[in-house]
């Protein structure tokens, strides 16, 4: 005869998270991110800032093959002699800028241009209006010391 042995039943175990472990789990990204977003958006400013003084001296650096090639005189009208000729200068031998056109700030915007200067002794005025896009405001982007 066949005797048939029960076996005990387990009981299921409930696998997962309690509401409660989730929450808390929440909370915590919730404060993480609360402190790391406005530290990355600060380094992603310095970085775009950065940039737009490295482009600052890349145009005075093609400011100065200009003055060379000009007998010491930068451009009065602008920044745009440095990509196109006007046709009636014979001394230009450009484009001084590769990319023939003006290379923009980082947040998308020409560069401004002023000769004679009014903040810098012996080089044209150069400067981006910065982050805010406002004109003479602390947080533009120059050549000179502010």
């Amino acid at each position: 005869m066949r005797t048939f042995r029960r076996e005990r039943v387990r009981p299921v175990s409930r696998a997962g998270f309690t509401l409660m472990e989730l929450l808390i789990v929440l909370a915590i990204i919730g404060v993480i991110a609360a402190i790391a977003v406005p530290a990355l958006l600060g380094q992603q400013k310095k970085a775009m800032v950065k940039a737009t003084m490295a482009t600052i001296s890349g145009v005075e650096s093609a400011l100065k093959i200009y003055a060379a090639d000009h007998s010491g005189d930068y451009p009065s009208e602008g920044l745009e002699i440095l990509v196109s000729n006007p046709g009636n200068d014979k001394e230009w031998s450009g484009p001084y800028l590769e990319g023939g056109r003006l290379p923009l700030d980082a947040w998308g915007n020409v560069l401004n241009y002023q000769f004679p200067p009014q903040n810098n002794l012996d080089k044209p005025d150069l400067w981006s209006n910065g982050p805010d896009r406002q004109p003479n405001t602390a947080d533009d982007v120059t050549n000179w010391q502010q």
